[in-house]
């Protein structure tokens, strides 16, 4: 009866081993994030002067459902004349709050009028990276 004993056992433990085997071989699902690559800034009308500053508004869009997103932190911004091939002029450009959502405001001092470039950094809520777009756009003299 014990070399029947040990035979069930042996059988049992290739089964388990099977089965554990089996297990690791099943896809589990991974969270997964959309790239950083997923999302553009896009000019919301045209910038508007009053004095020394503009008011230039953006939204941001999740490009593979073409929604605006909200809640996102713009953590840098950054002014420039690359597109008249002066990219070292440079103006100060600040985030200054959301009038609605999707819509994020920036407040700028470009010296002069032209074609300028606004770069923009922000974190948007559940992405890893920081998503990075620039969006060009005529300031008026």
């Amino acid at each position: 009866m014990s070399g029947n004993r040990f035979a069930v056992l042996v059988a049992a433990a290739a089964l388990f081993a099977l089965f554990a085997l089996m297990l690791l071989a099943i896809p589990v699902p991974s969270q997964s994030f959309a790239a950083a690559e997923d999302y553009r800034f896009e000019l919301v009308g045209s910038p508007v002067k009053s004095g020394k500053i503009t008011l230039i508004k953006v939204r941001l869009v999740h490009l593979p459902d073409g929604k605006p997103v909200a809640g996102a932190i713009i953590v840098q911004s950054k002014l420039d004349m690359s597109p008249e091939g002066m990219a070292t002029m440079t103006a100060p450009a600040k985030a200054v709050g959301t009038p609605e959502a999707g819509i994020y405001q920036i407040v700028a001092e470009p010296a002069m009028g032209g074609n300028w470039a606004l770069h923009l950094s922000a974190k948007v809520q559940g992405e890893p990276g920081t998503v990075n777009g620039t969006a060009t756009l005529a300031i008026p003299k």
